[in-house]
């Protein structure tokens, strides 16, 4: 399998995560999309979004989309709870982190970090919907060790991924003390620092 990726990216991590944890072999192939690598001709034979991560399955076929590859990669493992209705719950996770998550927290961070932007300069709608995105999981991980409970699963993979850099966007976890626990649990989990 061949994984197309920026390290930068916490799209692209979840699937290098993924693969680590499961032990799936790959091969990582660097895409700098600043200098637009992913619009090339053919990379956009891959992906016809021109978006990374974009995975070349053994078989030749292409897969595109974060979550859409981390479920497909996970199919049969502990990742996917094998009760239907705790896979529907780690959907709905998946689905609110593309929603109403990653569009705040992780554009936030990449208008500070690639673009150079100063925290006064951010959307203050943006910089509102992840505050508020954070106060949720916040409510969250007082109850429960991760998303679904005691059992570590894609939802936390996906969700880790901007929210262990969300300071990098103006998002200081300071005050977020169960979500710094959760960080560092699902870290510990996924054997990252």
């Amino acid at each position: 399998m061949k994984i197309y990726g920026d390290l930068g990216s916490g799209n692209c991590l979840k699937v290098k995560w993924v693969c680590d944890h499961l032990a799936l072999a790959y091969d990582w192939i660097d895409v700098d999309t600043q200098k637009g690598e992913s619009r090339t001709p053919e990379f956009l034979a891959l992906n016809t979004a021109g978006q990374v991560p974009t995975v070349v399955l053994d078989d030749g076929r292409p897969l595109a989309q974060s979550n859409a590859i981390i479920r497909y990669l996970a199919r049969g493992s502990a990742l996917i709870p094998a009760d239907p209705y705790q896979a529907a719950k780690m959907d709905e996770w998946l689905f609110w982190e593309q929603y109403s998550h990653e569009p705040y927290i992780a554009v936030c961070r990449y208008q500070m970090v690639y673009l150079g932007k100063a925290i006064s300069d951010l959307d203050p709608e943006k910089v509102k919907r992840g505050q508020f995105a954070l106060a949720r999981m916040e409510r969250q991980f007082k109850v429960s060790r991760y998303l679904l409970g005691d059992a570590f699963s894609l939802a936390d993979v996906a969700l880790l991924a901007y929210t262990r850099v969300a300071h990098e966007g103006g998002f200081h976890l300071a005050g977020y003390q169960a979500i710094r626990r959760w960080i560092a649990d699902s870290e510990q989990a996924l054997r990252i620092a």
